[in-house]
């Protein structure tokens, strides 16, 4: 249930805080805000200038944790929240996932042209914490009990869906736990049954945010 719900925060979230290694000041966290976008096996993906101070922290030292609160949260201590720890690692996405980044991130195309790379984040442990009292570890290997979809079987099922939810519905990315999906500029997830096959799961999540969103 706490791998489930992890998964399902780091895709409802649109950014999180990254801490570092400081470059400069030694043995000091470094921490600021980033936008991210969790790939085919909900590691998340990000796209960070070489000026930046975290890049340089990363790759002088690639340790680093991601910070994540559940969206519109007032009471911090009430909201489901995860820091997930992880290793950095650069490297240039293939194309599947550039667009995938692209649906979730479309400003970062003009960007690609500058001193941009991508860090995927490689967890090593992420805590959990549904509340007060509500918390543990999630292992990595669990983030993927059920194999990940493939680019290709991603890209048909968000045709299908797309063409089943309101103009103004724009979907970002499906998985076997949800579907994401944006409105009116505002990042949301419609999780899935676990009773379902995907095909079925995006169906009937596309008739729920038709009716919610007409």
């Amino acid at each position: 249930m706490l791998t489930e719900q992890a998964i399902h925060l780091l895709h409802e979230a649109a950014f999180g805080t990254l801490a570092t290694h400081s470059s400069v000041l030694a043995g000091y966290p470094y921490a600021t805000v980033v936008p991210y976008v969790p790939d085919h096996t909900h590691h998340p993906v990000i796209c960070i200038s070489a000026l930046a101070e975290h890049t340089r922290n990363l790759l002088t030292d690639a340790r680093a944790s991601l910070s994540v609160l559940q969206p519109g949260a007032t009471d911090v201590q009430a909201a489901s929240r995860l820091t997930l720890v992880a290793d950095a690692e650069r490297f240039d996405p293939d194309a599947a996932l550039l667009d995938r980044f692209l649906r979730y991130e479309p400003g970062t195309e003009r960007l690609l042209a500058l001193d941009f790379a991508f860090f995927r984040l490689k967890p090593l442990k992420i805590r959990f914490i549904a509340g007060v009292g509500r918390m543990g570890w999630v292992e990595p290997a669990e983030l993927n009990a059920a194999p990940p979809l493939q680019a290709h079987e991603e890209s048909g099922l968000i045709g299908n869906m797309s063409r089943m939810v309101p103009t103004d519905v724009r979907v970002l990315g499906i998985d076997r736990h949800g579907v994401d999906y944006e409105v009116n500029g505002t990042r949301r997830r419609q999780r899935f049954p676990g009773s379902a096959t995907v095909a079925e799961a995006v169906e009937m999540a596309a008739h729920t945010i038709a009716r919610e969103h007409r």
